[in-house]
């Protein structure tokens, strides 16, 4: 089933009040005391209860109090999150690679290891796809890189194409069904002007072979980007057209380079303090991404 948001963020809580009510009514948590497993780095959103299980004490930072019933663990670590669960264990939200964070990739494994688990325990496994879905990656959405089916997926973003606030938590009917006539909503979800262009992206993603160039042309710069010698870079990671630079904090930070990189008429992310990430739009051609990479390679070898 799929239930239609407008941001990111509602993606996100539509899939944390869809797994407390399932851990209530069906795995049966005693009331109030349902416990959802997050991970450090993690980025959901902005409302207060996405920034009260975020690592980064700017997002908190006057907002409190904050909302209880999340437990964070390392990103990464699938056996942290066995040793993390407990009776009141529902949920467990995680990225398949943290943007946000500064595009962290985890170990391979990863997640068809947290699969085993969560099935194993009765927990719910939900991915925040909202930045790696849709192609992004290469696949139509990046757990697919390890064949998982996770039980929730939260989705926005690329769901409109980027141009019209859309999002939606996708699950099985029988975690989803358990919404009743007025326990969820949003006054513009599932409008009209918005689902039709989310069906129109969505074919455009298909007919026009996107998700198949955003790994060809991924590779490809990944390679480019790689093949760079300069004594800023510690690491070019990514998969497909997520891609990040790490550079050294004696550098001056990523924003030095993306200010940069503005002036040569490029635009790009820094996030994390010390990465430079580069979302480029699934239509690039090789030729886009030559006449990028020049002026990247410019930047990162000035003084």
């Amino acid at each position: 089933m799929v239930l239609l948001m407008n941001s990111g963020v509602e993606a996100v809580e539509t899939c944390l009040k869809a797994a407390r009510k399932w851990g209530y009514e069906v795995k049966g948590v005693p009331a109030n005391c349902a416990e959802i497993i997050t991970v450090e780095g993690n980025f959901h959103g902005r409302t207060i209860t996405a920034i009260s299980f975020s690592s980064d004490d700017q997002y908190k930072d006057g907002f409190g109090p904050l909302t209880p019933g999340f437990i964070t663990i390392p990103y990464g670590d699938a056996d942290a999150l066995e040793k993390a669960i407990n009776q009141n264990t529902v949920a467990f939200l995680v990225e398949p690679i943290q943007g946000e964070g500064g595009v962290n990739m985890p170990p391979e494994g990863y997640l068809s290891k947290v699969r085993e688990i969560c099935t194993k325990h009765n927990v719910l496994m939900i991915t925040d796809e909202i930045q790696t879905g849709l192609g992004r990656t290469g696949k139509l959405f990046a757990c697919e890189w390890e064949n998982v089916r996770p039980d929730m997926v939260a989705i926005g973003k690329a769901l409109s194409g980027g141009f019209y606030p859309v999002s939606a938590c996708l699950a099985d009917r029988e975690v989803l069904e358990l919404f009743k006539p007025g326990d969820h909503g949003s006054t513009f979800g599932g409008n009209p002007l918005g689902c039709v262009i989310a069906r129109e992206a969505l074919k455009i993603l298909v007919e026009d072979g996107l998700i198949d160039n955003a790994i060809e042309q991924g590779n490809y710069l990944l390679e480019r980007l790689s093949r760079i010698e300069s004594d800023h870079i510690v690491d070019v990671r990514g998969r497909g057209l997520l891609i990040g630079v790490e550079v050294k904090p004696e550098s001056g930070g990523a924003i030095r380079f993306t200010k940069a990189l503005v002036e040569k008429s490029l635009l790009c992310k820094d996030t994390h303090g010390t990465v430079v990430r580069f979302t480029p739009p699934l239509v690039i051609t090789r030729e886009d991404i030559d006449w990028a990479v020049e002026r990247i390679e410019e930047v990162f070898t000035e003084d």
